[in-house]
């Protein structure tokens, strides 16, 4: 069994308010779990209207699978023009571990 961590450390654009900045981060969560099978949340900066962290989490037996889905949320989270992808921490773990 292997486990992958993706964090996105975002800046969001032109958010003056927790709620303009729920309304831009609510749907990347609602479409990274509509179209990936992933576990995803804002995971952090929780009170900073303009910086959002996104944790995303994946289960799989294999692992070129889970490096396929990984990259593919990746490529989705940096296509999203209203955000700017500062970084991205990217883990992962085996049962063995």
């Amino acid at each position: 069994m292997y486990v992958g961590t993706l964090s996105f450390d975002l800046l969001l654009g032109d958010v003056h308010s927790l709620k303009e900045k729920r309304s831009l981060v609510r749907p990347i969560v609602a479409e990274l779990q509509r179209k990936y099978p992933v576990s995803v949340a804002e995971t952090g900066s929780q009170n900073l209207h303009r910086r959002a962290e996104i944790g995303l989490a994946v289960v799989s037996g294999d692992t070129g699978h889970l490096t396929d889905v990984l990259d593919r949320c990746e490529r989705m989270v940096a296509g999203r023009p209203e955000v700017e992808l500062l970084s991205v921490r990217r883990r992962l773990h085996s049962d063995e571990d």
